[in-house]
């Protein structure tokens, strides 16, 4: 499996209405065409999806930039990113 880094879907998260005790699959490699959620894209990559269950309804702002050490939901790691960024590899995730 080779191993990538994951692109930078977007330099700014995605708002998204959840719905309590529904199961997700956030896209961890920020190749899927479906953002912020998987859609098989990761498949050759060394990534696999995030599941997750709501915990409640409402509205929550998913990472698009896939570099949040909060996945996921956005915690800012998007502010590093340009405009010119998106829809390239980034850096990865550092455990910092």
């Amino acid at each position: 499996m080779k191993r990538t880094l994951p692109v930078i879907a977007n330099n700014r998260p995605t708002k998204e209405t959840l719905e309590k005790g529904k199961e997700y699959y956030f896209c961890t490699c920020g190749r899927s065409k479906n953002q912020p959620f998987c859609d098989g894209s990761h498949v050759g990559t060394s990534f696999s999806p995030l599941a997750f269950t709501a915990e409640e309804s409402g509205d929550a702002f998913l990472c698009a930039c896939k570099h949040t050490k909060n996945a996921p939901f956005c915690d800012g790691s998007h502010k590093a990113f340009t405009a010119e960024q998106v829809g390239q590899e980034g850096p990865g995730v550092s455990a910092e």
